[in-house]
């Protein structure tokens, strides 16, 4: 897992935060970076871009940066590496319109991110994760040593032919990011694309294949399938649903597809009426590879 984390906290978003999905929100978590004071948008914006390292294991080029002291990961678009279902060169765009997803349902799933120029040209930047090391909210574990109160997944061998299980914690940040998950159809929620942070709190990072038209929805989060949602997730998904026709729906305008906004709009719409976790459904698989 890489080594990221943050906050603790939820926040109500305001229009304000969803007016422009190029620029960093200017009402920042105060759960973002407890006791950091962070630089002013503007410098976040245009702030010199100083690269610090490379994360080697990432599929596109990713980097480690730094704006006015802040840690930040950085991902050109010229580094991404071309997919057959995804169009050239927007998975950065697809990264932001996932945070102003998340900011929208109040959820603070996804780590600040925003686009903006860098030494490598144009490219979405997030802000670095400290994680808390001793957690894990994703594993895999012998078949016969399913920890107490934790959601299974699917069973499977190990490279020595032994029974695992991959599981899951039962915890309320872990199912809001399984709902983010199916509202913006994330087809690479990996266990290591969970950070988990000290206080808790579970963010959902590398958003690049999201809001496809298609169902693609590939996780290790199934383990509430058929259970149903929550008040809280039924109110947040209602909110979720008329920023889409207000200002979340004009930020995501300039990032996504008119199709890909009305698609994602019917998926609120679908997941509120059924009102439980779905189940896995189509000829693709259900889980990505690897699973972390």
């Amino acid at each position: 897992m890489t080594d990221r984390a943050g906050p603790d906290g939820e926040h109500e978003p305001q229009s304000s935060e969803l007016s422009s999905a190029g620029q960093p929100s200017s009402e920042l978590s105060s759960a973002e970076r407890p006791g950091i004071e962070l630089p002013a948008d503007s410098e976040l914006q245009s702030g010199e871009l100083e690269l610090t390292g490379r994360i080697t294991v990432a599929s596109n080029a990713t980097f480690l940066g730094s704006i006015g002291g802040t840690s930040v990961v950085y991902k050109p678009v010229a580094g991404e590496k071309p997919l057959w279902d995804f169009p050239d060169g927007q998975l950065a765009g697809r990264e932001v319109s996932a945070y102003l997803a998340s900011e929208a349902l109040g959820w603070n799933v996804v780590p600040r991110t925003w686009l903006r120029e860098g030494p490598l040209g144009v490219g979405m930047v997030q802000l670095w994760q400290d994680i808390d090391p001793e957690q894990d909210a994703v594993d895999l574990v012998p078949a016969d040593a399913v920890p107490e109160g934790w959601r299974h997944v699917l069973d499977g061998s190990d490279a020595e032919d032994r029974d695992i299980s991959l599981v899951h914690e039962d915890s309320a940040a872990l199912r809001r990011m399984a709902v983010f998950d199916v509202v913006v159809n994330n087809a690479d929620r990996k266990g290591g694309h969970v950070l988990e942070m000290p206080g808790g709190h579970r963010y959902g990072v590398d958003h690049g294949l999201t809001f496809h038209v298609e169902h693609k929805l590939r996780t290790v989060l199934w383990g509430w399938v058929g259970e149903p949602l929550t008040g809280d997730e039924l109110s947040a998904l209602k909110r979720l649903r008329s920023a889409i026709d207000g200002p979340l729906g004009a930020a995501l305008s300039e990032l996504l597809l008119d199709e890909e906004i009305a698609t994602f709009a019917k998926r609120c719409d679908r997941l509120r009426s059924s009102g439980r976790f779905p189940a896995p459904r189509g000829s693709m698989p259900a889980v990505p590879w690897p699973l972390f």
